[in-house]
């Protein structure tokens, strides 16, 4: 449980308050994105309600949730006391009752006394039942660093989550990605925990809420090569192959952009679901390249990375002209604001371990 209503750190998303844009394309930030995506969910089953802090009248500390409950009342968009561990075991309890409860975090340090919950209940609770219950729960989280914000909004949770079994764990990198990831999450059987890159809520890009968008969506749980918008120089293909997921997946094409001037083709992989793991879609990268560098900004002790390299090790041993590289924060407490552009990976060290693998 936490000590304060609104907590110190806290930022509006910048972007337009208000509802959702109506079906069809438009350009929105990845926050708006979240909004419309919770927004045309709540209006197509109205047994998807939300719950959290502050997320009613002042529509959440980012103002993801900003004008839903004014189009969908308190019975559906609730504003909870300030008790983490009460929000998701309210929400276990809403799930049994066939509701699909939608659960946001206000910043990633805070999910900790909601952590029993997810693990013990919400993770485990279907196979205890033997399959005779679902808990089609959503638990958003802001997570990572890079908003100069104070001790316990900035961390970098996903491997705790990622390593428990029964529950799915995903991460957008655009505003697409966004709307359609909890659309589609919004369908599943099982919890989900969807983190959301904190310093990606202000990029903006086109988002196509149509019929035709979903069907040519990828998969909840596929990875993909991603690419700069119309930039034809990061392609299919080339000299090493950059494993990122969230906040990195930019970090990773400006890094791509960088070393296309000089000649080193980079392919991006954005692995958009840590749990279960598309390791397909990499280890063909991997095979095309025979070289991969995966960055991420949790510590790179025990991190996701650790899990792709020895995947592709196991599977690409033979494809492979050099060992994986990490690169990603470092193993101890993130550090203070104005220090913590020293902690994050950005594309000078990632190319620099691209520089290693090509050595």
């Amino acid at each position: 449980m936490s000590a304060t209503t609104t907590r110190p750190g806290a930022a509006g998303a910048g972007a337009t308050a208000g509802a959702a844009p109506a079906s069809g394309t438009a350009t929105l930030t990845l926050a708006k994105a979240i909004t419309a995506a919770l927004h045309d969910a709540m209006a197509a089953d109205d047994k998807v309600l939300l719950m959290g802090e502050d997320i009613g009248r002042l529509g959440g500390v980012f103002r993801v949730t900003d004008g839903l409950q004014a189009a969908f009342g308190e019975d559906r968009v609730v504003d909870t006391p300030l008790a983490e561990a009460s929000i998701l075991g309210t929400a276990v309890g809403l799930a049994l009752r066939d509701y699909r409860p939608v659960c946001e975090i206000q910043f990633d340090g805070f999910v900790y006394p909601a952590f029993s919950q997810i693990v013990t209940q919400l993770a485990k609770m279907p196979a205890r039942l033997a399959g005779t219950a679902q808990l089609p729960v959503v638990v958003r989280i802001p997570y990572g660093g890079g908003i100069g914000a104070v001790e316990h909004h900035s961390e970098s949770p996903e491997a705790y989550f990622a390593h428990t079994a029964g529950l799915r764990v995903i991460t957008p990198a655009t505003p697409q990605d966004a709307y359609w990831m909890l659309r589609q999450s919004l369908t599943q059987p099982d919890p989900v925990v969807l983190l959301e890159p904190k310093r990606r809520y202000w990029d903006k890009g086109s988002v196509d809420t149509s019929a035709e968008a979903l069907a040519a969506a990828p998969g909840l749980h596929s990875a993909r090569v991603a690419r700069p918008v119309s930039d034809a120089r990061v392609s299919e293909g080339g000299a090493v192959t950059v494993v990122a997921y969230g906040p990195t997946v930019r970090v990773a094409l400006d890094a791509a952009l960088a070393a296309a001037e000089e000649g080193v083709e980079l392919e991006v992989v954005d692995l958009r679901s840590l749990s279960p793991l598309d390791v397909g879609v990499v280890e063909a990268s991997a095979r095309r390249t025979g070289r991969v560098v995966v960055v991420h900004e949790a510590p790179v002790f025990l991190g996701m990375g650790a899990e792709v390299a020895a995947r592709v090790t196991e599977s690409c041993f033979h494809s492979l002209e050099a060992p994986v590289l990490r690169v990603g924060g470092f193993a101890v407490p993130y550090p203070a604001a104005r220090i913590e552009e020293h902690y994050l990976p950005d594309a000078e060290r990632l190319l620099d371990a691209v520089d290693r693998v090509l050595a």
